[in-house]
């Protein structure tokens, strides 16, 4: 197994600028067959879906390509998988749409390691349905979030937990299929935010566990939008508000208007790039994928290493991405420094690791860092050596060219 680092990077017209990207939790640079799949899509026949004529074809051709795709990606049916603006979007739906069927004294389960997507959602569709809320907290001293965290707040009452499948603040991966179990023997649903985890781990649903899987494309080397997979069978038990007129059918009863064709092919093509860089020629594209991830993940971990020590070696820098299992993504912190003035200088150096909480409100703020956060350093699959050299070059100088405030 290979993995060819510099055609990757030569395939990503943005890396040509020569900015060290660390931003990748945020959205990674676009590959030029992405690119080029969104501009074809576009430059051929296209009009709302149909059987008869060329553009009507296309577009159909679009959405079930896309709908393989991304079920290939998540190991899932392509009868369950549906498109949505932003994967916030479709949890604030699935959520409006889940809450219908709750009573007063029902209760739902949050956590406070998740982005404020995986949150806001289910507490304001609670509080519409006189819903109770229940937090589940995590190890601030470890960044770990436990089954057990999640089993003190589960109850005969209990009808949805949500939960992230990776942190985007400090890449904490919890257990979620053992989460699974026990939130099923409760009798109640599971919803998993998969938007970060998704960028670099192999992702299989039903070994998951998840009722519900949220991700987005543009984690992934793909376009903006968001994506959901859950059972059909389950979908077929969810009434969402629609229009009279639009399709009743599984999935397209949860796709509101016309989808996206261009970036439904900038997704297909998003995923059918993934599965080659594995350097596996052949095998379908399910397995094609998981060699793929395989590599990424070797790549990422290596890397994070180097950064790790690196950062060890600086003085009045803390690191509150601890937790055993975790994504190649590091919150940081410097004594008597604001995060804020080292994203500005690293900036100044074309390196691009941003200072926010990254709406990962709840996390920062049980971290103890209030509404600031931190500066979050993400690698990506097209991360390099260089890269990692030019950040942590950068934050030694700014470290000395900075006064510590006292």
């Amino acid at each position: 197994m290979t993995y060819d680092l510099t055609a990757l990077r030569e395939a990503i017209p943005a890396l040509a600028a020569g900015t060290a990207h660390f931003d990748g939790p945020g959205g990674t640079q676009t590959p030029r067959p992405v690119i080029e799949a969104v501009a074809a899509a576009l430059s051929r026949p296209l009009s709302n879906r149909g059987g008869e004529l060329p553009g009507e074809r296309h577009a159909d051709t679009l959405v079930v390509e896309a709908r393989r795709a991304m079920a290939d990606l998540l190991g899932a049916d392509p009868a369950g998988i549906v498109f949505g603006r932003s994967a916030t979007q479709l949890t604030y739906d699935f959520a409006r749409t889940l809450a219908a069927g709750w009573q007063p004294g029902d209760e739902v389960v949050v956590t406070r390691l998740d982005h404020d997507a995986n949150i806001r959602p289910w507490v304001q569709a609670a509080e519409r349905a006189g819903v109770t809320v229940r937090r589940a907290d995590f190890d601030p001293a470890t960044g770990e979030l436990t089954a057990d965290h999640i089993r003190a707040q589960l109850s005969g009452r209990t009808r949805l937990v949500a939960v992230t499948a990776a942190s985007n603040l400090i890449g904490t991966e919890p257990p979620v299929a053992e989460i699974a179990r026990l939130v099923h023997d409760a009798g109640a649903l599971l919803y998993v935010d998969g938007v970060h985890y998704t960028a670099h781990a192999p992702v299989d649903v039903r070994a998951l566990g998840a009722d519900f899987y949220v991700c987005s494309p543009y984690k992934f080397l793909g376009p903006h939008h968001g994506v959901l997979a859950a059972d059909p069978a389950l979908l077929e038990t969810l009434r969402p508000d629609k229009l009279l007129p639009s399709a009743d059918t599984v999935p397209e009863r949860f796709e509101l208007g016309t989808l996206p064709y261009e970036f439904l092919a900038g997704t297909r093509a998003a995923v059918d790039f993934l599965a080659g860089l594995g350097g596996l020629p052949d095998g379908d594209r399910r397995t094609r994928l998981a060699a793929a991830y395989e590599a990424i993940e070797e790549h990422e971990g290596r890397l994070r290493a180097r950064l790790e020590k690196g950062l060890a070696a600086l003085d009045g820098v803390t690191v509150h991405s601890r937790a055993a299992r975790r994504t190649p993504t590091l919150l940081i912190t410097f004594d008597g420094r604001r995060t804020e003035d080292a994203y500005r200088f690293l900036a100044g150096r074309n390196v691009h690791a941003p200072s926010s909480h990254f709406y990962a409100l709840e996390a920062s703020r049980h971290l103890g860092l209030g509404d600031t956060g931190g500066l979050r350093v993400g690698l990506a699959p097209y991360t390099s050596d260089e890269d990692v050299d030019r950040l942590l070059d950068g934050l030694a100088d700014f470290l000395k060219e900075t006064p510590a405030a006292h």
